[in-house]
């Protein structure tokens, strides 16, 4: 794994510019956004971390947790919402006991929702890790997710 000043280097002349690409790097490498990244990063471009926790925070893109073993994306865009995701979103909810943007306590699971993943025919869309499941409902919700628990096993 690189370090963050490895990262960095990648950026000789950064500037306040070039933030967003190497945040994207630094979580690309690391699966989420650490605070000592955030630090090193302040230092180096110097920028207050707090301006850089603003601007990460305003991208959803960015985690500052780390992903679980396996990390599920629900599309919300309106097509999938129309098709029912909200129905899967309040599953996933209640059968793992996280909400957007959080991870379960053993760290397996983990919860993203994104406006859209271009698979409007096919919605409600839910990705886990690379794996795109389409045409999600309650019930197949339930048996994917017994079938990565019991994998884990």
């Amino acid at each position: 794994m690189k370090t963050i000043a490895k990262i960095i280097e990648n950026y000789p002349f950064a500037r306040r510019e070039n933030l967003i690409p190497i945040l994207q790097d630094i979580q690309d490498e690391y699966g989420y956004l650490t605070e000592d990244a955030i630090k090193e990063l302040g230092k180096f471009l110097d920028v207050p971390t707090s301006k850089i926790y603003s601007l990460a925070t305003f991208y959803s893109k960015f985690r500052f947790h780390p992903a679980g073993t396996y990390h599920l994306k629900l599309c919300r865009g309106i097509s999938c919402h129309l098709k029912g995701s909200t129905n899967i979103l309040n599953a996933i909810e209640q059968k793992l006991g996280i909400q957007d943007g959080e991870s379960t306590p053993d760290g397996l699971f983990s919860l993203e929702v994104v406006a859209c993943m271009g698979a409007c025919a096919f919605g409600p869309v839910l990705k886990i890790n690379e794996y795109y499941y389409t045409e999600m409902d309650e019930d197949r919700l339930d048996e994917i997710i017994e079938y990565y628990k019991e994998y884990e096993e």
